[in-house]
């Protein structure tokens, strides 16, 4: 029982580091976002630094998966939750750089006057963040219901997304002036498009682990 209890243990060390890194992730998120809107660039330029800790959560986590593997010798559902850790904790690296990618059109688009307010990007920006906290809890109590949620709401990320590009691009023909910003508008729509399919494979992660089998949610 001793044995079994401390492996408990190290499978919840390794769910608390998740759960680290998805707050740092959400925490950067908010202040790329923070730092676009406002147009911040000394914020956007903390963003782009901070972003170090993640990776190096992310190498933890790896570290920590293989000498689990080694040691523990996982099967079935164990062996399912450790490969999901390992899975989520590189969609939850790939979308923390898109915080950063957003920090960085966010110094490109500098002190000119924002056209934020003709996209959708704010809406896809709040729907990411709910998702990726629904993706995140469904893994750890391995809740489908929560699974599925992610998956609903990231068509209305795609539905944002092609909106707000036939908008972008649509000005752009108009407004040639503005193509600079425009241009970054286009990246950041399409890194927040991104950033919810990773969100949805994490939900697929957590999906795998409740099911026991490749689960599509998209299908």
């Amino acid at each position: 029982m001793v044995v079994r209890e401390n492996y408990e243990n190290k499978l919840q060390e390794l769910k608390d580091k998740i759960i680290e890194m998805n707050r740092l992730t959400v925490s950067s998120f908010e202040k790329a976002f923070t730092a676009f809107k406002t147009q911040d660039i000394e914020l956007a330029l903390k963003v782009i630094e901070e972003d170090t800790a993640i990776d190096n959560l992310e190498a933890e986590i790896n570290q920590f998966v293989v000498w689990l593997m080694v040691k523990e010798q996982p099967v079935a559902r164990d062996l399912r939750g450790i490969i999901g850790a390992l899975k989520i904790s590189s969609d939850i690296e790939r979308i923390a750089d898109f915080a950063v990618n957003i920090a960085k059109s966010t110094i490109k688009i500098g002190n000119s006057k924002s056209l934020l307010s003709m996209t959708n990007i704010e809406e896809m920006k709040e729907i990411s963040i709910i998702m990726l906290q629904k993706a995140v809890q469904a893994f750890l109590d391995e809740n489908m219901m929560l699974a599925k949620e992610v998956a609903s709401l990231d068509d209305q990320v795609d539905e944002y997304y092609g909106e707000t590009y036939k908008r972008i691009t649509s000005y752009l023909s108009e407004h040639p002036e503005e193509t600079n910003q425009l241009v970054q508008l286009l990246f950041i729509n399409r890194y927040l498009e991104r950033t919810a399919d990773h969100i949805t494979n994490i939900a697929e992660s957590a999906a795998y682990l409740i099911k026991g089998r490749i689960y599509d949610l998209n299908s």
